[in-house]
């Protein structure tokens, strides 16, 4: 009888992916899968541009928290959040305490009430940047992935002429990843073509 050692197999994921469970499940459970809801690409967004700077881990082990202080990323409550709300956040060790990024949230909040509604929704408009279809990479190694492309370049001036912020173009392409607009899981990755 096999032993549970043996019966183990052990799973290839993307270089980047540490050991970390939490990271773990991002990559096996979302990182690539895509997203077709205004609210969760909206978070999605905001949370790539918390990370400009630092690792993605960094952020996802602050997501809860995000959640909970940014009002489950409610577009509109962000929108009315005040700026002595915001300079209370500075103080919560369970976010990045950034004060551009925090107050930049809230600033994409009001772009995104300015510019998306029913008739035009954030969704459509992220997704036109790919024809609404995924583009499936096959990169070997993950020296082969770029940091930026054509198309973040332009999605990065397109939300920028709305008045989004920290939404530069390698900030866009990890979205782009991170929503399933691109898949960059690589060739010797489990989740390569799934």
């Amino acid at each position: 009888m096999p032993t549970a050692k043996n019966t183990i197999k052990e799973i290839n994921r993307c270089g980047w992916c540490s050991n970390d469970p939490l990271y773990q499940d991002y990559h096996d459970n979302e990182w690539g899968v895509p997203i077709k809801d205004d609210q969760q690409l909206f978070e999605m967004l905001c949370l790539e541009g918390a990370q400009a700077g630092l690792s993605w881990i960094t952020v996802l082990k602050k997501r809860e928290r995000y959640r909970q202080v940014f009002h489950g990323f409610d577009i509109e409550k962000m929108a009315a959040m005040s700026d002595q709300e915001l300079e209370r956040l500075l103080k919560d060790p369970g976010i990045i305490r950034n004060k551009l990024k925090v107050f930049g949230f809230r600033k994409n909040a009001h772009a995104y009430l300015e510019h998306f509604s029913e008739q035009q929704s954030f969704v459509d408009f992220i997704w036109s940047f790919v024809d609404h279809q995924p583009l499936i990479n096959q990169p070997k190694t993950l020296s082969e992935v770029p940091a930026t492309t054509e198309i973040s370049d332009k999605m990065s001036k397109a939300l920028k002429k709305k008045g989004f912020t920290f939404v530069g173009s390698t900030i866009c392409y990890a979205f782009m990843q991170a929503a399933g607009l691109v898949d960059d899981h690589t060739r010797d990755c489990f989740r390569f073509n799934k």
